[in-house]
């Protein structure tokens, strides 16, 4: 049981990092990104807080050595981050069929946390 655990969490968490990894590089370096902000309505400065903010948090939840209650922060800010996306992008009048990379991001950030959440209790 433990070990399934802890692929569980290690596959969710890893693949979660990777993709606000990835989202946070686009940030900075894809025209096609900064363009989309400018859709959603949002300044300039904001993309790069967000992309710097992503990272962070990624390396955080990677860190297993850090304690949970930072780990906790990276959790709850992914939720407010991938919450708000939604929020912008149905705001714009997008059909809630856009938010397919929001859904999968919510799936692998719950899979991370409920996994860690319950190799935290039975250690």
């Amino acid at each position: 049981m433990m070990k399934t655990q802890k692929i569980t969490f290690w596959v969710s968490t890893t693949l979660f990092s990777l993709f606000m990894l990835f989202s946070a590089y686009n940030y900075i370096a894809s025209e096609e990104m900064k363009q989309a902000f400018v859709h959603l309505g949002f300044p300039d400065y904001f993309r790069v807080e967000l992309a710097i903010a992503k990272a962070l948090g990624a390396i955080v939840l990677l860190l297993p050595m850090l304690p949970r209650s930072i780990r906790g922060f990276a959790y709850a800010g992914f939720t407010i981050n991938l919450l708000s996306a939604a929020v912008a992008h149905l705001a714009i009048g997008e059909p809630v069929s856009s938010l397919g990379f929001v859904l999968f991001a919510s799936i692998l950030l719950g899979a991370s946390y409920f996994s860690t959440l319950r190799l935290s209790v039975t250690k």
